[in-house]
């Protein structure tokens, strides 16, 4: 069975991301096709990227950085929920993925945006950093606004159940199709 990690890319106080991150953790469990955990950035408390060398090396001096390395290295696949500050994703998902890069390899991610009109910025420029970093990136994604989905407190439009299970079935066909190059 396939493990996906639900990474929950914000660490701002007060955040949308939390209620996001559980719903799309709720509904993917109900599935029981994977096993599926939220991998909350908050508590990896990694900070400015400071490690010595360069994390092509996996060298990592810093128990943070070995305690994310394992976490992302025992996942097949990810559900990167985000939101849209100032037209792209938060310096925090920024620095995590800039951390490590092995462990990213040859594994797949589907997004989960918020914002003002869903995240699509966000989500276009994480297209492009998982690409260099050989994360196969699935075609659809759940953009969710914080006028209609957030307005009383976070109640996502019904429609929005159905795009995360195509993200999902997605991110299992693509985490599945990859296991191969990962065992090599």
């Amino acid at each position: 069975m396939l493990r996906i990690g639900i990474i929950l890319g914000s660490t701002r106080p007060g955040r949308n991301g939390e209620a996001v991150a559980r719903w799309v953790h709720e509904l993917a469990v109900k599935r029981g096709d994977a096993e599926y955990e939220i991998v909350d950035l908050k508590d990896f408390d990694l900070g400015n990227l400071d490690e010595p060398e360069h994390p092509a090396t996996g060298n990592y001096q810093y128990e943070r950085t070995k305690r994310w390395s394992a976490k992302v290295a025992s996942l097949d696949a990810f559900v990167i929920v985000t939101p849209e500050y100032n037209n792209s994703y938060p310096g925090a998902l920024k620095n995590a993925l800039d951390f490590l890069y092995s462990e990213w390899t040859n594994k797949a991610a589907g997004f989960v945006g918020y914002g003002v009109d869903g995240a699509p910025r966000a989500i276009s420029h994480l297209r492009h950093v998982l690409g260099l970093l050989s994360v196969a990136t699935v075609s659809n994604q759940v953009g969710l606004s914080i006028h209609t989905d957030f307005a009383d407190g976070f109640q996502p439009a019904a429609a929005h159940e159905d795009r995360l299970n195509v993200v999902l079935d997605q991110v299992l066909s693509w985490g599945s199709a990859l296991r191969p190059l990962r065992a090599a």
